[in-house]
């Protein structure tokens, strides 16, 4: 075999980034090997990395000059940003400005950026059924990575757009999991009604990426839309109750009092369920599971995950 093709990875150590660096580590015999970027090439996490076999550097996305540097010589990079990190959708389009052009002096052959919808083209700003945020978003984390497609598509550069869905390890990391009710019983709130919430392990959201860069050009130009299953929230309490030994009960309340819930996001969020509930149709079409398998035969259920995590899931 030739020289293998470097694949940058930004994020490495982060919930999408590390499942594409394990992902590229674990096929030894495939033809890319990995540059992991990451804030801080000094943590336990880059180390691990390192030890693996990844090239590690350090770089800030917020940096033009170090993002650059990060590309030269890769034949393709997956990119991301960080929206929870600052609550700036004017700072993640920075970012992703500052990957676009960097993508484009650097002639990668296979950008894939790590997206989302920007809701405005279904409720415009005026739309009274959900509140405008910032001025000038329905769904700040959404709308701002939306938005940034564009830049991929002004600079010229080869990109796959990979849509991505709600983490099922927002559960254990994000306390989005059941809390106890006023009668003891667990509770998941989710305000989505009946409609079906597209989840996903993020582990498989690298694994997914991994199998996008494998088609090469086949996806390039393109959305890709990905999913490990689509669930109720009663499918998803029901699912929880087996894994945990538990009742956990689904608790759908109104988008409006979800925002209201006071914790840092709750609007954005609230919205975010309101978006995924009132085009449902739309938003769980353009994530087909089959269509994921085949990019990542190993994907996992709701179930499979749980049997692996349920013991991580903070109970309140």
């Amino acid at each position: 075999m030739g020289t293998k093709q470097i694949i940058t990875v930004f994020g490495a150590t982060g919930a999408q980034g590390g499942g594409l660096v394990r992902s590229i580590l674990e096929d030894r015999d495939g033809p890319f090997t990995v540059r992991a970027v990451t804030r801080d090439g000094k943590s336990d996490a880059a180390r691990a990395l390192a030890a693996a076999g990844a090239e590690v550097v350090a770089a800030d996305v917020d940096d033009a000059a170090a993002v650059a540097r990060a590309l030269d010589g890769a034949y393709g990079a997956y990119f991301v940003t960080f929206f929870w990190a600052h609550f700036s959708p004017e700072r993640e389009l920075a970012e992703a400005r500052t990957m676009a052009e960097a993508a484009r002096a650097a002639g990668l052959r296979h950008a894939v950026w790590s997206t989302l919808e920007d809701t405005r083209r279904w409720m415009k700003l005026d739309d009274p059924r959900m509140p405008t945020l910032m001025g000038k978003y329905k769904v700040p984390h959404f709308d701002a990575k939306g938005e940034a497609d564009q830049f991929f598509r002004d600079a010229g550069v080869p990109t796959t757009f990979l849509q991505t869905s709600f983490y099922w390890d927002n559960l254990i990391h994000f306390g989005m999991g059941p809390k106890a009710g006023a009668d003891g019983t667990l509770e998941f709130v989710l305000p989505m009604g009946n409609a079906k919430l597209p989840g996903i392990a993020a582990e498989d959201i690298g694994r997914c990426a991994y199998g996008v860069f494998r088609r090469r050009d086949d996806l390039v130009g393109k959305s890709v839309g990905i999913a490990g299953e689509q669930l109720t929230g009663a499918e998803m309490a029901a699912a929880l109750s087996r894994a945990l030994g538990r009742e956990v009960r689904h608790v759908d309340v109104p988008p409006e009092v979800y925002r209201g819930f006071g914790f840092p996001g709750a609007d954005d969020l609230g919205n975010m369920f309101q978006f995924k509930r009132d085009f449902n149709g739309d938003f769980c079409a353009a994530r087909s599971v089959e269509r994921t398998r085949q990019l990542n035969p190993r994907l996992q259920s709701f179930a499979q995950w749980l049997a692996a995590n349920a013991a991580r899931i903070p109970l309140g």
